[in-house]
């Protein structure tokens, strides 16, 4: 076994020394700006369909969102996995275990890469139909659904390389990566849309471009020699004791997204039944709280990769000691943000949609829902911590439970009851508050700081 020493290279950080909140922050940082960049690939696709090709083609790329976020997400749950083997073995000093979960990874990204692109393209129609998508912007909302996910390959493999490179402690190539190719699809947005006349899918066309930008830029590091994390492609392949621990923290995680995903499809196909103006309304919203979301993501995989890396180097109370700073930090800079985006909501819808019922149905959804940003960030902050423990399986019951099999109810008695689509807003701080405190309870009532000690005697 490798000294952790050895593996701390230039490229590297070692988050199991040093002070807890300088790493912490010095760490999570890069992670905040490249979701921000992140972000811009589907916010900007909003905001320049919105304001050239009209309301129609803006509930287009909307209708699609939800779709999109629910067949990624079932390969964003792989590569969490992955995330949480490498930085575990990273932690414990073990190079050639780091080097065969990297090597399995970029095989699961493989095949995630063709089944998207397989499902996206063939079963789209089927699919947005499913949601009850209005008639009038099917067409639009097929032909953008079609391109985007003919470019899954790349999109995976960027993803499952931004995990690689996370889960080892860099956090900044990442970043300088994307924000090459977040200008770049601003630039082929305005050069595809405002130039040329295109439509709608050339935005998601335009993505796909950038996304192959910043997924070579990726492989051109990954393959650098000399570092923990090198890739040589006579090993990419399925290493069978690798392949079983990532599907054992990934598998939860996958199906905890779906979860989260299947019960945003239904919202948004509830949603669906009241109309363009709802169907844009709701796609505004949910890219602003994208950008809300954002800081809250960038602390779960601080805390993902923090507690995997010290728990596998058995440092426990270091483990406790980061994860309640990144959970409160996380919860105050999320509710921060949901104050700011409560009081200027109808200026930030606007920016994408100037009519009155889009600001309208968006404002109002704002305002029910950014006062609960809080706990929100505790419930996902917690499942990270939960995953980097080893403890993958209590957050995907605890949302399976509550965000999609209560909500879902919640959903469909209210939708019967009132038919009024204030309820059906009211369905997200509900589960949000509800989740907040069985994951509390958790926290302080349990041993999660020993979720690898369970497993460790089968690891070999």
């Amino acid at each position: 076994m490798q000294k952790r020493g050895a593996l701390a290279r230039n490229n590297v950080k070692d988050l199991t020394q040093g002070n807890a909140y300088r790493l912490i922050l010095v760490f999570t940082l890069p992670i905040l700006l490249s979701q921000i960049f992140q972000q811009l690939y589907n916010t900007v696709d909003a905001l320049v369909v919105g304001r050239f090709l009209g309301t129609n083609a803006l509930a287009a790329v909307s209708s699609s969102f939800n779709l999109i976020f629910l067949l990624v997400s079932l390969c964003e749950g792989l590569f969490m996995g992955a995330g949480v083997v490498i930085s575990r073995y990273f932690g414990a000093g073990d190079r050639d275990r780091v080097s065969r979960a990297i090597h399995t990874d970029l095989a699961v990204a493989a095949v995630s890469g063709i089944a998207l692109t397989l499902v996206g393209v063939f079963f789209s129609p089927v699919l947005l139909r499913w949601m009850n998508t209005d008639p009038d912007v099917m067409p639009e909302a097929v032909s953008y659904f079609r391109v985007f996910f003919a470019g899954s390959i790349p999109l995976c493999y960027y993803n499952c390389c931004r995990g690689i490179l996370n889960a080892v402690g860099d956090s900044k190539r990442p970043l300088y990566y994307l924000i090459l190719s977040s200008l770049l699809n601003i630039v082929l947005d305005l050069l595809f849309l405002a130039v040329f006349g295109w439509g709608v899918w050339s935005a998601a066309f335009a993505t796909i471009l950038a996304q192959g930008l910043s997924c070579a830029l990726c492989f051109a590091h990954l393959f650098r020699k000399g570092e923990v994390y090198t890739v040589e492609l006579r090993r990419v392949r399925f290493h069978r004791d690798m392949l079983r621990e990532i599907l054992r923290y990934g598998l939860p995680s996958a199906v905890q997204n779906s979860v989260i995903a299947i019960a945003n499809v239904v919202v948004q196909s509830q949603i669906n039944l009241f109309g363009k103006y709802a169907m844009a309304a709701y796609g505004v919203h949910c890219r602003i709280e994208g950008f809300a979301f954002l800081p809250i993501t960038s602390f779960c995989m601080a805390a993902t990769t923090y507690v995997g890396q010290n728990l596998g180097a058995r440092q426990y109370g270091r483990a406790k000691q980061g994860a309640r700073f990144i959970i409160l930090m996380g919860m105050v800079v999320a509710q921060t943000i949901g104050v700011c985006y409560y009081l200027w909501a109808p200026d930030l819808i606007g920016l994408f949609d100037s009519s009155a019922e889009v600001i309208f149905f968006g404002s109002t959804q704002a305002r029910i829902s950014t006062l609960a940003y809080t706990v929100l960030a505790l419930s996902h902050i917690m499942a990270a911590v939960c995953r980097g423990a080893g403890k993958a399986y209590v957050p995907m019951f605890v949302m399976l439970g509550v965000w999609c099999v209560f909500r879902l109810f919640y959903i469909m008695a209210v939708v019967h009851l009132f038919h009024d689509i204030v309820y059906i807003y009211w369905a997200y701080p509900l589960t949000w508050v509800i989740t907040g405190v069985i994951f509390l309870l958790y926290y302080l009532l349990s041993d999660w700081v020993h979720g690898f000690e369970h497993g460790r005697a089968g690891v070999r």
